[in-house]
């Protein structure tokens, strides 16, 4: 494999350099080396990050701040999620054109705008690609492709590695054109350590090597592959052919396990992405390890949530079971985080279990666990709200995801809204990594 996967990310100290403004907000004159981490400043109502491209250049992004820790770079990001509408930036360049399949609600996408955002780099969405017409929905009224695929990927691009393309491949990169950036969060499924059933032995574990397929076509110069890190063991090493094969096709290949909560996500949770470039070195584990954020707590992403007053399904919590409401209320009772085995369900009252999180509650000052498809369900995992007796509503767990309030999900129904929101990329990891391939 063209490189070893880093199994922590190391340790390093973010610059945290304060540039002054001038009037032009032009930064391509300061000669400051902040080297990969961002860096922030102050002006009277606005937060600005800094990012230093590869020929030296500054590149700047703002936000209206909304809030007011002391830390820029987490009220830079606070203030992005709290949002109503995306901050403009003026773009330098040509367009860069993406590709995301297994596209999903758009999160991935999301956080690669934002990483153009913040280099100034104008992105311009070409292709999605998603299965579920209703998340395929959501991606094309947030991202604006140019072109929306439903449907089964394999279905258009159906041809094998190495072989000619087939008359459908040949359609669709006759109609589609360039594509610059490859991303694609294939179905995790599969992967999961939660899977009891096909782990590691899932049909759709080998919808992976599709990306390197596309990649294949289109020769695009940036390709981002995200899954769960149970995608390494896959029986199949989907993984590993997918990295042989981009690597065939002259791709320097490097393998990230990501712990998402160094780069600003306020919960633990670790993901697998494996990222390609046509030419040239990465050192994406390096970069991202400079970046190295304090933790950050449920706290700071939910407190200005607390005396929301809605009705709507994405701003209330699932209605549960007499039994589990029992359960909730007990916590709170008895001002406790982890339910005792004597009031749970007798399957972990009469063995030994590793279930400790499951009808949890959240610690207000501390990160959140993954958040996952079942956040509305106490009997799911640790989900039950750290300040109030019922689970996370749909917003809670988008914050907690950092989807910003100016993503528009509609009102897809609530099962919906559990699986688009537990199953996105963190956009604001998606965005660390975005910014640090494409600087």
């Amino acid at each position: 494999m063209p490189s070893t996967l880093a199994q922590e990310n190391r340790m390093f100290g973010a610059a945290q350099l304060r540039l002054p403004l001038d009037a032009d907000n032009d930064f391509a004159s300061c000669e400051t080396d902040v080297g990969a981490a961002p860096s922030f400043s102050l002006d009277g109502q606005h937060i600005f990050k800094h990012v230093r491209r590869r020929n030296g250049t500054l590149a700047t992004s703002a936000v209206l701040r909304t809030a007011e820790s002391g830390d820029l770079a987490a009220d830079f990001d606070l203030s992005w999620l709290r949002s109503r509408a995306i901050s403009s930036v003026k773009t330098h360049g040509k367009a860069l054109r993406v590709a995301d399949l297994f596209a999903g609600c758009g999160a991935m996408s999301l956080g690669a705008r934002e990483a153009g955002r913040a280099l100034q780099l104008p992105l311009d969405f070409a292709l999605a690609a998603e299965l579920d017409p209703i998340k395929a929905g959501v991606y094309a009224r947030n991202l604006e492709p140019k072109e929306m695929l439903v449907g089964p990927l394999e279905n258009v691009v159906d041809g094998h590695p190495g072989e000619p393309a087939t008359a459908a491949e040949r359609e669709l990169v006759g109609r589609v054109g360039k594509i610059d950036i490859l991303l694609g969060g294939p179905p995790c499924q599969g992967h999961s350590d939660l899977n009891n059933h096909t782990r590691r032995n899932d049909v759709r574990n080998q919808l992976v090597t599709r990306m390197a397929r596309f990649a294949e076509l289109f020769s695009p110069a940036y390709v981002i592959l995200e899954n769960v890190q149970g995608v390494r063991h896959d029986r199949l090493q989907v993984a590993t052919a997918t990295a042989t094969q981009l690597a065939g096709l002259n791709y320097t290949v490097e393998e990230i396990l990501l712990d998402c909560i160094t780069l600003g996500v306020p919960q633990r949770r670790r993901r697998y992405m494996l990222v390609a470039k046509r030419g040239g070195q990465l050192g994406l584990n390096d970069a991202l390890a400079a970046i190295n954020l304090p933790p950050r707590p449920v706290s700071w992403a939910l407190a200005d949530l607390l005396e929301l007053e809605a009705e709507d399904t994405f701003n209330t919590s699932a209605v549960h079971s007499a039994e589990n409401e029992r359960r909730i209320r007990f916590l709170f009772e008895q001002d406790i985080y982890d339910l005792p085995d004597e009031e749970r369900p007798a399957c972990h009252r009469t063995k030994t279990h590793s279930y400790r999180s499951v009808y949890g509650r959240m610690s207000w000052n501390q990160p959140a666990q993954t958040i996952t498809t079942g956040f509305g369900s106490t009997g799911q995992g640790r989900f039950v709200h750290p300040l109030r007796p019922r689970t996370l509503t749909p917003h809670e767990a988008a914050r907690l995801q950092t989807v910003p309030d100016f993503f528009d999900f509609g009102e897809p129904g609530r099962t919906q809204l559990q699986k688009m929101i537990g199953n996105s990329v963190p956009p604001l990891a998606m965005a660390a990594v975005a910014t640090q391939l494409l600087r």
